[in-house]
């Protein structure tokens, strides 16, 4: 056994004193005067024996509480075959103040629970020591040593982050801060809940730091998120049911029942229903949203769950276009019944273009370029037009009866898609449409016998290699293709095997192909059109370019902050590198000119302490 303060033994010197009183404790007694002095004698050695024994244990007693008394300051321990160290140390606390420390363990979070051993370890040691007190946070203060007492303070400042790091990156701040100090022994404490989705901490042979696990656990681990959502259409449209999905998910071992959902939106808030969600399962709900005006719209889903909240609401946000622009390019005059399709409706914007007249700065501009009947590509117009497709265009080719080959196969050449060999001037009917992809998914609401389909009276024969990215959405009874979809990094091409002419197709007079097809190529894409970020996940967010001059910065501001996040401009879009600047859920717009807004992006706390799984 050894004590952590010796010096209080000799304290032990105090047990003297109750020796001391009892030796010299002599009773004076009183001489009383019997007629029988053989009943007195058998009286007095009676009483005298039980005295004794009564002062002996009167003195032990005293003895044993004053040796209690003094072990209980000079600490006694039993050391595991390791000597004491002596002399100054330097120690390191490590608070866990992510979310999941907000858990109940028995009446009080965990973050609470975890302050209070903090404080028991700081006051475990002498003032000569010095400590850092560290959180998820990774503040400048947490960086250096403090005496006891500021050690003490540091502690009670501690709240509930949304930050979230691995213990190996906690333990390579803890061990740099120790580094940086001169003391002869190093301490490192690490209090915890030990999240299975963080604990990447793995022991390795260190004799510089000692590293003791302080695990605390909650009584309570059920817990309902709000995972993500997404809309079923692209591009949501205006005066429209857009569908919006929601996932959530039940990370308990226990049915939950009567969960509550609730969208805010254009300041109304509307109970969506409620449901039933099996344990360790996610469910998806879909909600019809209804979007009356143009601009940017900012949402909120939310559910009611205890104790941990940070994951009950889910924030979107998403943008609705005044309008819709198309542009075909045409090899002589315009085609009629793509302007009659898109004239019928006020929302699509199309204008026609000569294959000479070409303003290549404005593709980015269009939702939808229709190449109609060109004789040749050229190679300038082709790259251009792979450009704007990776940038998440949609581009709709129709060839000429008389199309220069060697120039449509230079193009579809970086689109990896099949190539046209020569006209066929045979009678070919359309007979499977694929109702699985989404230009023609939720059409129809069944495809019957009755449903007309095009005819052709030439096409061109497709080269049909198995390598290329090829979906087709049109097929011809003999298996070969009408109408096939290539998809190229964040956009789409689209080549229909036959002209639009109607001597050749008659695609044009089957309404009830052809406009659907026009409108939702319109506002289909390849691009990720993301409704929301995730604090610390999301580090770099992309959006298009509208900076004209070098004298203006892009600049993103919340509800209390605003900032200038690192930017980077790519071709027509900018790339904003947040750099862990943003902390708060909410939403966040960004503008060159103040009141201006050019984007708006909402941020959401980070799912990944959700998962309330526990190393034991």
């Amino acid at each position: 056994m050894q004590f952590v303060h010796p010096a209080f033994l000799y304290a032990l010197l105090a047990l003297l004193i109750p020796i001391i009183i009892h030796l010299f404790h002599f009773r004076r007694f009183k001489k009383v005067y019997f007629t029988n002095v053989r009943f007195l004698k058998e009286v007095k050695e009676e009483t005298s024996q039980r005295s004794r024994i009564k002062h002996l244990l009167v003195l032990l007693s005293r003895m044993l509480a004053l040796a209690f008394l003094v072990f209980a300051f000079a600490q006694p321990f039993i050391p595991q075959d390791a000597e004491v160290k002596q002399g100054e140390k330097s120690v390191s606390v490590y608070l866990d103040n992510s979310f999941s420390m907000s858990s109940l363990s028995k009446d009080v979070p965990l973050l609470e629970k975890a302050k209070q051993r903090a404080r028991e370890i700081v006051s475990a040691y002498d003032v000569e020591d010095r400590f850092q007190i560290i959180t998820n946070n990774f503040e400048g203060k947490q960086q250096r040593l403090v005496s006891k007492e500021d050690a003490l303070s540091l502690i009670e400042e501690v709240e509930i982050s949304p930050a979230v790091r691995s213990l190996n990156k906690v333990m390579l701040r803890q061990k740099q801060a120790l580094n940086n100090g001169d003391a002869d022994n190093m301490e490192a404490y690490v209090i915890s809940d030990f999240q299975k989705n963080i604990t990447d901490y793995e022991e390795k042979p260190d004799t510089t730091v000692e590293v003791r696990l302080v695990p605390l656990q909650s009584v309570q681990k059920r817990n309902i998120s709000l995972d993500s959502c997404w809309l079923e259409a692209p591009v949501p449209m205006i005066n429209q049911v857009n569908r919006l999905v929601v996932k959530m998910t039940n990370i308990s071992d226990d049915l939950a029942e009567d969960v509550r959902l609730t969208l805010s939106h254009e300041g109304q808030v509307k109970p969506v229903g409620a449901m039933n969600i099996p344990p360790r399962s996610s469910v998806y709900d879909t909600i019809n949203m209804s979007v009356l005006r143009t601009g940017y719209h900012e949402a909120e889903l939310s559910i009611t769950d205890y104790p941990v909240q940070f994951d009950d609401k889910y924030l979107f946000s998403f943008h609705v276009a005044p309008e819709i622009k198309i542009l075909v390019v045409n090899n002589g005059g315009a085609n009629k019944f793509l302007s009659a399709v898109f004239g019928s409706n006020g929302y699509f914007k199309v204008e026609n273009v000569s294959s000479k007249q070409i303003d290549y700065s404005k593709f980015p501009d269009y939702q939808l370029i229709i190449s109609n009947e060109l004789s040749s590509i050229s190679s300038g117009l082709g790259f251009e037009f792979s450009q704007y497709v990776k940038n998440g265009g949609n581009v709709l080719v129709f060839p000429s009866r008389n199309a220069d080959l060697a120039s449509y196969k230079n193009f579809l050449t970086g689109f990896r898609a099949n190539e046209p060999e020569s006209f066929s001037d045979f009678k070919k009917e359309v007979g499977t449409i694929n109702t699985e992809e989404f230009i023609f998914s939720d059409v129809f609401e069944r495809v019957t016998s009755n449903l007309k389909l095009p005819v052709t009276q030439g096409n061109f024969k497709m080269t049909q290699f198995g390598s290329r990215p090829e979906e087709v959405l049109l097929k011809y009874r003999d298996g070969s293709s009408f109408l096939s979809k290539y998809q190229m990094e964040q956009g789409n091409m689209y080549f229909c095997s036959a002209p639009l002419d109607v001597k050749y197709n008659d695609l044009v007079r089957n309404g009830e192909i052809f406009v659907p097809m026009l409108y939702k190529m319109a506002i289909s894409t390849g691009k990720d059109s993301k409704l929301a970020y995730f604090i610390g996940k999301d580090n770099y967010i992309e959006t298009d370019n509208k900076k004209t001059g070098n004298e203006l910065v892009y600049k993103l501001k919340g509800k209390d902050e605003e900032f200038i996040p690192e930017q980077k401009a790519i071709g027509s879009q900018v790339m904003l590198g947040i750099n862990n600047q943003i902390a708060e859920a909410g939403f966040y717009d960004l503008f060159l000119k103040e009141g201006d807004i050019l984007d708006k992006f909402a941020f959401n706390f980070d799912r990944k302490e959700s998962q309330l799984e526990y190393l034991n």
